[in-house]
């Protein structure tokens, strides 16, 4: 049943509920979105990201690596803005169209079994993504591989984008036009959301994290446990065996040593090979829905290396999940009747 409700800019949208729809997952298949947007984000260029992965050879790659690639194309772009008239919460207008283009190809991407792929783009991306995804998942988890905890609100934001925000919004909190985006708020429950990676925290959310069921691995433990250990802690916080997650990776994630091509780069944090070991890991899951990249700023990267360097690791990180999802299952050791039987046995 669909029902319309008003949305930002005085037009509507469809109210959405979870369909009981038995969807058959396609280890061998992937959905790739495009999401060209820089509307959430603190500087523009991160809408050039999607063009700029695709010429570095990301389809072709996931290909020769043994996928087929659906392509559903790219969302209309969706700019930076400085939108002074809204300083606590800026740009929505074009935030929420490009979340309701996103959820659309979404939705059927989800449909068809593939694991999704979203290319982008500001952080907001993965609210587009998810909503997608709830159609046809009733509960699904996150997991934020982020140097940021983005739990900003409009009410304690000291910059007014929405990209510092998004998870906020994403577990109810913020501007109706986003909270309400998926009609039955929140998006996704506190306690299904794992936050990995944090070395950035703003006093409010530091406030927030010491109050909320919510769980956080911060860069540090990472490091001092090992990226594996850290990553199975993660997975086992999201439930990852028993109910299906959404992932994001927010590539300022990496210190700015490794990758210096995002809006915000940030010294110390995780070093390339950490976030590269723990994404593997992350992408190995069968029940991994999707997930979304963000942040990767062309307008930084006059060479195209860290494009390259990007295409590589999600090349690799979804070579091994295609090798951990389609790997003959072991058999079952021969027990002492069976060996007795054979005559191996005295």
């Amino acid at each position: 049943m669909w029902s319309l409700v008003p949305r930002v800019g005085g037009e509507y949208k469809a109210r959405s509920q979870t369909l009981a729809v038995k969807i058959v997952r396609q280890p061998k298949k992937i959905a790739l979105i495009g999401a060209p947007f820089s509307a959430a984000g603190f500087a523009p260029g991160t809408e050039k990201a999607p063009a700029a992965l695709r010429a570095a050879g990301i389809i072709e790659k996931l290909q020769a690596a043994g996928y087929e690639v659906v392509d559903h194309g790219d969302c209309a772009p969706r700019l930076f803005a400085d939108d002074e008239e809204h300083r606590r919460a800026r740009n929505l207008t074009e935030i929420v169209a490009g979340l309701n283009d996103l959820k659309m190809r979404g939705e059927l991407a989800v449909k068809g079994g593939a694991l999704v792929l979203v290319l982008g783009g500001d952080c907001a991306q993965v609210i587009g993504l998810l909503t997608g995804a709830r159609r046809y998942y009733k509960h699904l988890n996150l997991l934020w591989f982020d140097r940021d905890a983005d739990l900003n609100t409009p009410a304690s934001t000291p910059s007014g984008r929405i990209d510092g925000m998004v998870v906020a919004h994403i577990i109810g909190k913020g501007a109706p036009e986003l909270v309400r985006f998926w009609s039955e708020a929140p998006l996704v429950r506190e306690p299904d959301v794992t936050l990995f990676g944090l070395q950035r925290l703003d006093p409010p959310e530091q406030d927030f994290l010491g109050k909320s069921p919510m769980r956080h691995i911060h860069a540090a433990d990472i490091q001092s446990k090992g990226a594996v250990n850290a990553a199975h802690d993660a997975l086992a916080q999201v439930h990852a065996d028993t109910r299906e997650f959404v992932l994001h990776l927010d590539v300022d994630v990496i210190a700015e040593e490794d990758f210096p091509a995002v809006n915000v780069p940030g010294g110390g944090g995780l070093r390339f090979d950490d976030v590269r070991v723990s994404f593997v890991e992350f992408l190995k899951h069968k029940n991994l829905l999707g997930f979304d990249v963000a942040q990767y700023n062309p307008d930084k990267d006059p060479d195209g290396g860290g494009a390259k360097k990007l295409v590589d690791l999600l090349v690799e990180a979804l070579s091994a999940r295609l090798e951990a999802l389609t790997a003959p299952a072991a058999e079952p050791a021969a027990g002492p009747e069976e060996m007795s039987s054979s005559g191996t046995t005295a």
